[in-house]
């Protein structure tokens, strides 16, 4: 029979803090009509004192591991899809490895911003495939908001904090991941950018002058290169599966944008009821928003065993991105 990389478990975790709209009415000029509007967003969750992006990141991956029934010395690798790590070294794959004490992981970053867990299925599929791993942990986890100029309003209100986890097996008992997607244009890298900090600008001595520390966003062309590029990746990614947008029962796609999310939607010609939102509880959570909402759909219970699930992702870079999974575990 033939193998395929089945997600088995799942779990997500955000800071207890929330910021509403109203609590950043008094931090920058902006109104809770002029934020909802425009992004659809309501509130958003910031992490608070020493939490940070591996600590949110372990904290969704033991609820992932509990529910797959998987221990940490089981995982032959952590891949943790994120731009916002504790170090430049040591990975938060280290220190996730590091708390799971899952001594026998391969562990490694992946940083393609908001479309990393998209990637990550990738990587994850292709090392299930060829015989390289059988139980793999995949994190998406952000710390977006200590990256943030918090008088920039076109920014600031836009993203949160998060961790999504999955558990992803080898297994002939289901078709798992289906398919992926996966692109990218340096040359628009302009439009979306965080350039402070490498090592063409570190953060102290030569080089600095002139780069920013805080993320910087050209919105409305984000928002012309969003739109076509997760449209035309779900169908690809559909087209590499064998299946059609009518066989989609939920497209779960990167929460950026309200505006984005409905655009998507148009243009792939998706009814209203087969597309998850929740960016209006947890704001952007850059590679922490599509298994966040993952696990946000399951308790809701809009996933249910046996579904074809779309998932799609645009980010800085730029990447994008999609992946066609059959979901073949329970949804209790």
């Amino acid at each position: 029979m033939t193998t395929e990389a089945v997600v088995t478990g799942w779990g997500f975790y955000v800071p207890p803090k929330v910021l509403t709209n109203a609590d950043l009415e008094t931090i920058v000029d902006t109104t809770d009509a002029w934020i909802y509007e425009r992004t659809g967003i309501r509130e958003r969750h910031i992490v608070e004192g020493d939490e940070v992006t591996s600590v949110m990141a372990t904290k969704a991956a033991k609820e992932a591991l509990a529910r797959a029934g998987v221990r940490g010395e089981d995982l032959d690798a952590i891949v943790v899809a994120t731009t916002s790590p504790d170090y430049l070294l040591p990975t938060a794959a280290c220190l996730v490895q590091e708390s799971l004490a899952a001594r026998r992981a391969a562990v490694f970053d992946l940083g393609a911003a908001c479309a990393g867990f998209i990637y990550g299925l990738a990587v994850s599929r292709g090392l299930i495939l060829s015989g390289t791993a059988r139980k793999i942990l995949l994190v998406g986890a952000e710390t977006i908001s200590r990256f943030l100029d918090w008088n920039d309003r076109a920014t600031c209100v836009l993203f949160g904090d998060g961790a999504g986890a999955v558990v992803i097996e080898a297994s002939t008992a289901g078709a798992g991941i289906r398919s992926t997607a996966l692109h990218g244009d340096g040359t628009k890298k302009a439009h979306l950018r965080l350039e402070g900090g490498g090592s063409l600008h570190p953060p102290m001595g030569r080089g600095s002058e002139g780069a920013s520390y805080y993320i910087q966003m050209d919105g409305p062309e984000v928002f012309k290169l969003a739109v076509p590029a997760m449209a035309d990746a779900t169908r690809e990614a559909l087209g590499q599966a064998g299946l059609r947008l009518e066989d989609v029962d939920l497209f779960i796609p990167h929460q950026a944008n309200a505006r984005i999310i409905d655009a998507v939607a148009k243009r792939l010609g998706l009814d209203r009821s087969k597309v998850f939102v929740d960016i209006d509880r947890f704001g952007n959570t850059s590679a922490a928003s599509i298994p966040i909402a993952l696990c946000d759909a399951l308790s809701r219970g809009r996933v249910r065993q046996g579904d074809t699930l779309a998932f799609a992702a645009f980010g800085g870079g730029m990447t994008w991105g999609a992946a066609i999974v059959e979901w073949s575990a329970s949804a209790s």
